[in-house]
């Protein structure tokens, strides 16, 4: 069975700045200049919020990008594995349960309202904060009227929307 039984997806783990930048850096420049299409989020129907813990999908049309941070600096970035079109919401391996999950993508208006804009830039951002999450690295999106990060919520995803603080470095790729 598949991570959170997401047809096809299976996380890829990294840690650290250096081992993501050599991973999956060049194929995230690639991005910039793209369009938004949609952030699509996993949804658990039942309590009506935000699955934080599975992946986050950022879809550019022709590149998807999932996005999902676990334990204390575990980032996998897959591509191109989930489809959440094609299969909207899933049962977790139990055809005869109603589905408890799907994809949605209009759960948060910062989110809808960065839909159709061009990638300007994509950061990996290093917290350098004291304490133990430092070395954790989120990723941000850079858009012409916002952005946002999906940043490691200790085992979980995040999103934030405002500029990185002071103890988020800034590397672009």
């Amino acid at each position: 069975m598949a991570f959170f039984d997401i047809d096809g997806y299976e996380p890829v783990w990294l840690s650290g700045l250096s081992e993501i930048r050599r991973a999956h850096g060049d194929r995230l420049r690639s991005l910039v200049g793209k369009r938004l299409q949609r952030v699509h989020l996993t949804w658990f129907v039942e309590y009506d919020e935000w699955l934080e813990d599975a992946p986050v999908i950022v879809d550019f049309g022709d590149e998807r990008l999932e996005i999902r941070h676990f334990e204390f600096d575990d980032l996998s970035l897959t591509w191109n594995t989930i489809d959440p079109y094609g299969r909207a919401e899933w049962n977790w391996g139990d055809p005869a349960e109603p589905s408890p999950l799907r994809w949605r993508h209009d759960t948060r208006p910062e989110l809808s309202a960065l839909e159709g804009q061009v990638l300007q830039d994509v950061e990996l951002l290093e917290w350098t904060g004291q304490d133990m999450a430092r070395g954790v690295v989120d990723l941000g999106f850079v858009f012409p009227h916002g952005r946002f990060t999906v940043i490691n919520a200790m085992d979980e995803n995040g999103l934030e929307f405002t500029e990185p603080g002071p103890s988020s470095r800034r590397h672009r790729v």
